[in-house]
Parts: C-alpha cells; sequence; structure tokens
C-alpha cells in the first residue's frame, strides 16, 4: 500500500499520458512525414499582426498572376488538441468520444483540403501518425491504471 492517496496517482498517471501525448505527437508526425517523402508545406508570406497573422501562398500553376491563396494554418494547435482529446477519452473509457474527436478535425478541414489537394496526402499521413501517438499515450495510460494498487 502506498501512502499516497489514490487520486493522486490517477491523477498523476492522467497528466503524464496527456502531456506525453500532447509532447510527443508533432515530432513523430514530423518524422513520419520525412519518411514518407511528402513534399514540405509551401513556403508562405506572413502579413497582419502577432494577434491575427494571415498566412498566404503565391499561386503560380495555372492561377492568374498575383492571386492569392490561403493555406491551412494552426495545424500544430490543432493536433495537440486533437491528440489530449483523443488520449482523454482512451482514458475515460470513452472510445465514442474519440471517434467525435477524429470527425471534427476531419470536418473542419475538409474544404481546405479539397480546395488544395496538393497538402492532401500531408494532411492524411500527418494526422494518422498523431492518432497513433494519441492511441498509444492512451494506452500506455490505461494500463498503468490497471496495473495501480
Amino acid at each position: 500500500m502506498s501512502s499516497w492517496p489514490d487520486w493522486i496517482l490517477i491523477a498523476v498517471v492522467v497528466v503524464v499520458a496527456l502531456a506525453a501525448s500532447a509532447g510527443l505527437g508533432s515530432p513523430i508526425a514530423s518524422l513520419v512525414l520525412r519518411f514518407a517523402h511528402v513534399p514540405e508545406p509551401p513556403t508562405v508570406d506572413v502579413t497582419g499582426d502577432a494577434r491575427g497573422p494571415v498566412l498566404r501562398r503565391r499561386e503560380t500553376d495555372g492561377a492568374a498572376a498575383g492571386e492569392v491563396r490561403e493555406v491551412l494554418r494552426g495545424g500544430m494547435s490543432i493536433g495537440i488538441l486533437e491528440r489530449i482529446g483523443l488520449t482523454a477519452a482512451i482514458l475515460a473509457g470513452r472510445f465514442e468520444l474519440a471517434a467525435v474527436v477524429v470527425a471534427i478535425k476531419a470536418l473542419g478541414r475538409y474544404p481546405q483540403i479539397r480546395e488544395n489537394p496538393a497538402v492532401s496526402e500531408r494532411f492524411i499521413i500527418g494526422t494518422l501518425a498523431s492518432l497513433l501517438v494519441a492511441a498509444a499515450c492512451g494506452a500506455a495510460g490505461l494500463l498503468a491504471l490497471h496495473l495501480l494498487p
């Protein structure tokens, strides 16, 4: 029997699993993308101010001169929130919530991916790698919770 109250041990396991999921996902997804030989995202111009930057890419293939199209933004923040949500759903044993997290991301990004197919491969591979990291952290957390005295 440990001298720590049970809820503290449970909280520590949950926090470690969530932190691992949030912190490990981006580097691992980047590594997977590098090994998959997925092209780098397009270079962008940043306009606006620090509170509301606007990232834009200049289109050169078939677009009118000077036309500017917006590219995906907030991918890292969305990925961190997605991994935390998925890991939390797994730790809570609410797998239907994991499906909701994945669906929200897919539906939220669909219009942008449909308009810019060049980033769709990168989006799919990065998302799957990120989801696998979150699932592994959630499973490791569940295992640790079941092994607690």
